[in-house]
């Protein structure tokens, strides 16, 4: 629907994907009951909190089936295909749906919450980065630009392609990580979605990157329609077809409109995960290697159960977590403005 007006594109991006998770939701969580695509859940004896979680087991995960479908078959139905950048975001967002669906149903097969191996998780994310990275080098040689807030934009040139692998691998996993307490990762994810949806806006003044936006729409009206059943306490999981899938298309979008640094605000929730992650390791692999064992840096990691662990719910600590991601979506997006205005 190449022709659709602008505006009613992003209409039927939002009415399609949450009519669509709020008609098949419950249909689906039967079914994926009913195959028993139960969520493993670590043990206690791993770090975990199997205590606080326990009443999740047996709760059906790969809910990111039904979400990343709707998002794809709502852009390939409204959106302008002819756009490069509708293109990548397409491409990059069904591989890594693949990735994580192959990985959720290996731990499903298995009962355990070991699915594919992490050098291949890697490999196909590093192999979906680089074709999207060339392909926009090739076909828009504009994104090698780069926004840097108080200062203006600069080109990376040559160097555009390690950097945007790095943004769509380290943020496709830092949405993984997220995806760790009901509603958490939809929430930030919608947020996310909405601040980016403002930044295309902007940025598309002096770029053709205006397709991009029933995408996004598309995203934000499929999350908040997945999160009507991922709130607490979750009737399903998005699982790592979501959450892979969700990280790898919003690294895609940030890639497309030259908003890497900005993603960094915008997406701080994410950020943090990862990061929290990143400590947590090094601390306990320096402090064995120092005192011969290994201490943590947080009571535990990702940091949501960090602050589990000291005692706040669940649910305190989604709707905090999704406060923060709006102030720093609020942020990122005066960011933008701001720098873009001394640019043109």
């Amino acid at each position: 629907m190449f022709d659709l007006d602008p505006g009613l594109q992003c209409v039927l991006a939002l009415l399609i994907p949450f009519v669509g998770s709020i008609l098949i939701g419950p249909k689906l969580i039967a079914v994926l009951r009913a195959m028993k695509a139960g969520q493993p859940i670590r043990e206690a004896r791993k770090g975990v909190l199997a205590p606080e979680h326990q009443g999740k087991v047996g709760t059906p995960t790969m809910g990111g089936v039904m979400l990343i479908g709707l998002v794809l078959l709502t852009t390939l139905l409204v959106a302008d295909l002819r756009s490069v950048y509708v293109q990548c975001c397409l491409i990059v967002t069904a591989i890594t749906a693949f990735l994580g669906f192959l990985d959720d149903y290996a731990k499903i097969t298995k009962k355990s919450t070991d699915g594919v191996s992490g050098w291949f998780k890697i490999g196909l994310q590093f192999l979906a980065a680089l074709g999207c990275s060339v392909y926009l080098y090739i076909a828009c040689p504009w994104v090698t630009h780069i926004i840097v807030p108080f200062y203006g934009m600069i080109d990376l040139g040559m160097f555009f392609i390690p950097f945007a692998l790095l943004v769509i691998i380290g943020t496709s996993n830092a949405v993984n990580l997220t995806d760790g307490l009901d509603g958490l990762a939809s929430g930030c994810m919608i947020i996310a979605g909405i601040a980016f949806m403002m930044i295309v806006g902007g940025v598309s003044t002096f770029s053709d990157t205006a397709p991009i936006q029933p995408f996004l729409c598309a995203i934000i009206a499929a999350c908040t329609g997945f999160l009507w059943f991922n709130c607490n306490p979750a009737r399903v999981f998005m699982g790592d077809t979501g959450s892979l899938a969700l990280g790898g298309a919003l690294g895609t979008v940030a890639v497309c409109t030259c908003s890497e640094l900005l993603l960094v605000v915008v997406g701080g929730v994410f950020v943090a995960e990862a990061v929290s992650v990143m400590i947590q390791v090094f601390w306990f692999k320096y402090t064995r290697k120092r005192f011969g064992e290994g201490r943590r840096f947080f009571r535990m990691a990702p940091i949501h159960h960090h602050f589990e662990k000291g005692g706040l719910s669940e649910t305190q600590v989604c709707v905090r977590f999704w406060i923060v991601a709006s102030i720093l979506a609020v942020v990122g997006v005066i960011l933008t403005f701001g720098t873009l205005m001394t640019c043109f």
